[in-house]
C-alpha cells in the first residue's frame, strides 16, 4: 500500500510539473491589424466595417462562397 502511495505521489508530481511547464498561450489569441482572429476564420471586411467569416457573409449577402467574391465585396 505504501509503495502504491509513493508511486501515485511521484506520478502526480511529474504530471503537474509537465502541465506547469507549458507556456501561457491561448489557442486563437493571435489577432491581425484590425483585431480579427484569423485562426477562427475571421477576416476584415471594410464594407461591413467589422471582422467577418467569408462563408457566413456569403450566405447572408448571397455571394459566391469564394475568396475572390469576398475580396471584391469587402474592398
Amino acid at each position: 500500500m505504501r509503495k502504491l502511495s509513493l508511486t501515485l505521489v511521484a506520478g502526480l508530481s511529474i504530471l503537474l510539473s509537465a502541465c506547469h511547464a507549458q507556456p501561457n498561450t491561448v489557442v486563437g489569441a493571435k489577432k491581425d491589424a484590425h483585431g480579427c482572429i484569423p485562426s477562427a476564420g475571421y477576416q476584415w471586411c471594410g464594407k461591413e466595417n467589422q471582422c467577418v467569416r467569408n462563408w457566413e457573409l456569403a450566405e447572408k449577402k448571397g455571394l459566391a462562397n469564394k475568396q475572390a467574391a469576398f475580396i471584391q465585396y469587402c474592398q
